[in-house]
């Protein structure tokens, strides 16, 4: 091997979440590293207010985190307590003119289909406040796979767009 080339990672999905910390710190993100079960979690913050909003701001949270295997019981769980989680740090009353929008992610060499297809069913959405799109990402050492739901939403429709290109950002 070349002493300038880069040794293959042996942990794919952990180089990726360092990756993901640094695009959240690079967007402005306000980034913890709450727990899930033990497992560390790369949480990012930031909260957007533009005209075309009507002047309303939405926070945007983003959690991830690896696991072995991500399957929909997982998803399904890290998604539940993503959305909780989210609402306990959300500033201003929830809406009133306050949107809150999370992105809960699992990152892991593999990924079952079954958890894929949940994750691009639609997005979930908690007491009418909170929209999640949940996401699964499957790292492998040459190629990376995201899945999620890319259309709209009844409530909080508005802010679709910047929701997936903060999504495309964060999640390449």
């Amino acid at each position: 091997m070349n002493p300038h080339e880069s040794e293959p990672t042996a942990d794919p999905a952990g180089t990726y979440l360092a990756a993901l910390r640094e695009r959240l710190t690079a967007d402005g993100c306000t980034v913890t590293s709450p727990r899930w079960h033990g497992q560390r979690v790369v949480t990012g913050a930031r909260a957007d207010r533009k005209a075309r909003w009507f002047g309303t701001k939405a926070e945007l949270f983003v959690f991830a985190t690896t696991v072995p295997v991500v399957d929909v019981a997982a998803l399904e769980e890290f998604t539940a307590w993503a959305m909780h989680y989210a609402k306990s740090l959300r500033g201003g009353i929830p809406g009133a003119r306050n949107a809150a929008l999370v992105l809960p992610a699992l990152v892991s060499a593999r990924v079952q289909p079954e958890a894929a297809q949940w994750a691009a069913q639609d997005a979930r959405i908690l007491d009418t406040t909170l929209i999640s799109r949940p996401i699964t990402v499957e790292a492998a050492p040459h190629a990376v796979r995201t899945t999620m739901y890319r259309g709209r939403t009844v409530w909080g429709g508005m802010f679709t767009a910047h929701v997936l290109e903060k999504a495309g950002l964060y999640f390449p």
